[in-house]
């Protein structure tokens, strides 16, 4: 499968952007560069962009709120996040905002490259990889090999991060998943009190989008003192 490999850096410093672009252009990447967050976000709209690299602090606002932008104007790329910052608590909130993994400056352009790697792949690849393409639940469909997830003919539009959830839930139907066993299969970190927030956060984002009744759900369940179930 030939993955794509169009990227947009969105980073107010040159010297760190033009580091980074030149890294992933050797690996064969196509790299769009915005020094600020409304305009990235207007570009990424305009153009087929696969994965957004976005620092937190940028001149026209903070990195987080064009996170949480970026995912209610639909756009569904993954989002890795660039900050100086290292607490637990700003990764958690990165993570809640909607983007899909977090890196601390300074970092190596070594490891940047296997993150990014590792989004095309799960955002693009990895779930095409199986025996069978296809998940069922109650009346919806996913399709693994497109990323879609099918309600009759309506598509339902899922981040990259939703679609992760759902397929690890819909692989393991009827059983009680832990907080602890979906952290460390849908975004590989180990769970601390804080990364729990960002864990409800995505479940209840995801039944927004797939529950009849979102407040009375009844395919993504809560297990009480364990964390959810999805139900068929």
């Amino acid at each position: 499968m030939i993955l794509p490999k169009n990227i947009l850096l969105i980073e107010d410093d040159e010297a760190v952007a033009v580091s980074i672009q030149d890294a992933l252009e050797r690996e064969g990447y196509l790299v769009s560069w915005c020094d600020e967050g409304q305009p990235g976000i207007q570009y990424a709209q305009q153009h087929p962009i696969h994965l957004i690299i976005l620092d937190v602090r940028l001149p026209d606002g903070s990195g987080f709120d064009f996170c949480r932008q970026i995912r209610q104007v639909g756009l569904t790329q993954p989002i890795i996040m660039l900050t100086v910052r290292g607490d637990e608590v700003d990764k958690v909130l990165g993570l809640e905002m909607g983007a899909d993994d977090y890196m601390t400056k300074p970092f190596s352009l070594r490891e940047l490259l296997s993150r990014v790697k590792a989004q095309f792949r799960r955002a693009y690849g990895e779930f095409s990889a199986t025996d069978s393409n296809f998940l069922y639940i109650a009346d919806m469909v996913i399709d693994r090999g497109r990323n879609q997830v099918m309600r009759g003919q309506r598509e339902i539009n899922l981040t990259p991060v939703e679609f992760r959830l759902l397929v690890y839930l819909a692989q393991n139907p009827n059983q009680a998943l832990s907080r602890e066993q979906i952290m460390d299969a849908v975004w590989g970190y180990e769970l601390s009190p804080e990364s729990e927030r960002a864990i409800n956060s995505h479940i209840r984002r995801l039944r927004e989008k797939i529950e009849i009744n979102p407040g009375n759900p009844q395919i993504i369940q809560t297990v009480l003192g364990i964390g959810y179930r999805l139900s068929r």
